[in-house]
């Protein structure tokens, strides 16, 4: 069973550290020290009469300054245009609840997350900080080999604003620059509103004005890469009209029931990655946030029947057929189990032609996360102008 996978490859990787800490000390029991010099032959006896308190000792610390504790997944990447790498399996913190977010942090990392996506408005990124941090002094992973996200917020789209907005950002993360910022939606605030009461807390969106301000960070070396979030064909048309830097990533709710074939075709035609969010379906998001007749992903009778099929969760199904589009995934858990099934979507999850044709035959047009809030009275939004469609309504909320 493709489940199983997991659980026998660290069984074997623990066994592996027994037999070696058993061969060293059987070594060093039976080496002849006479020919060797005075102060190795001192450690030999030191050793020998501990021999039997330092085997369990060591078994118990499992060696981990030698060895990784888990074996992570080999995680596909896709390449930016200056060759830097986006891990294509990525860690979402948008509802990870206060205490819990750090440690579900630092646990993804010593599992092999490399990706990590945040946004000011999630209010936990001074508690991710505080992970890298730990992480970093701890040695488990070097800052460089981590891919770490976040997203402007509404209030902040004035070109003044970028960078005092992003500083902030990196303030509480802990950091001197972001892998990628984006401007998280095509809404613009009023500075200081965070949520609107009313239409006079917004104001109409300029994204030429806006993204100046995003090309102002990353010439000041505050961000290596650019992007935005929840942007339609028709707004991507006029960015890159105005852009000097062009985005490289736009992400935005996709999966089964919402698989956007049209947009994600413009932008593997216009070199702009997409990283889905919500890939199984935001089911953990607040009640007031979803109707009552609202379809649940997770319990679709084709993803289960796939899932049964080829022995994997539903959830590594809905992973995988992401993956298997193209886009990277940042799915969010707190727990180690889930977190490691997550990271294995791609190497423990087979999805063949035929599962995802099946699958391709989903599509509803259905946004679970419509950002109808936005679209207050004489506010000027619409979720037509907003998605610059007709789309199918989900849900009051939004994803923020």
């Amino acid at each position: 069973m493709k489940g199983n996978i997991i659980r026998e490859s660290e069984y074997n990787h623990e066994r592996k550290h027994k037999i070696i800490i058993i061969l060293v000390l059987d070594f060093i029991s039976h080496l002849d020290s006479q020919h060797l010099s005075e102060p190795f032959q001192r450690m030999i006896i030191i050793i020998r009469q501990f021999a039997p308190c330092l085997l369990p000792l060591l078994l118990l610390l499992q060696l981990s300054f030698l060895y990784p504790m888990t074996i992570s997944a080999a995680v596909p990447t896709y390449q930016m245009a200056n060759g830097d790498k986006l891990p294509a399996i990525g860690l979402g913190t948008w509802k990870s609840e206060p205490n819990q977010v750090k440690n579900a942090v630092k646990e993804a990392i010593k599992l092999g997350y490399r990706h990590i996506d945040c946004a000011a408005i999630y209010g936990n990124e001074k508690e991710v900080g505080e992970a890298l941090a730990e992480s970093f002094a701890e040695g488990v992973v070097k800052r460089e080999d981590l891919w770490i996200t976040s997203k402007l917020w509404n209030d902040s789209h004035d070109p003044a604003h970028v960078i005092p907005a992003l500083k902030k950002t990196l303030e509480d993360l802990q950091l001197d620059y972001l892998d990628l910022y984006l401007i998280h939606w095509p809404v613009s605030l009023k500075h200081g509103v965070v949520l609107p009461n009313s239409a006079d807390d917004m104001l109409p969106f300029d994204i030429a004005k806006t993204w100046s301000g995003m090309e102002a960070a990353v010439d000041a070396d505050l961000t290596r890469h650019i992007g935005v979030s929840n942007f339609s064909i028709h707004k991507l048309k006029v960015l890159l009209k105005n852009a000097r830097i062009r985005p490289e990533v736009n992400q935005v709710e996709r999966h089964p029931y919402l698989q956007q074939k049209e947009l994600a075709e413009f932008c593997k035609a216009h070199n702009i990655h997409i990283t889905n969010y919500s890939s199984l379906g935001s089911r953990d998001r607040p009640a007031n946030m979803k109707p009552d007749d609202e379809p649940i992903l997770m319990d679709d009778s084709t993803i289960l029947n796939i899932a049964k099929k080829v022995g994997a969760s539903p959830a590594g199904v809905l992973l995988k057929w992401g993956l298997a589009e193209g886009a990277s995934v940042i799915p969010k858990s707190v727990t180690r189990k889930r977190l490691q099934e997550n990271l294995e979507a791609d190497s423990a999850v087979q999805l063949s032609d035929e599962d995802l044709k099946i699958i391709r035959a989903l599509d509803r047009k259905r946004r679970y996360l419509d950002g109808s809030f936005w679209c207050l009275k004489d506010s000027p939004y619409t979720v037509e102008n907003l998605w610059d469609e007709q789309a199918t309504s989900g849900s009051a909320g939004a994803e923020l």
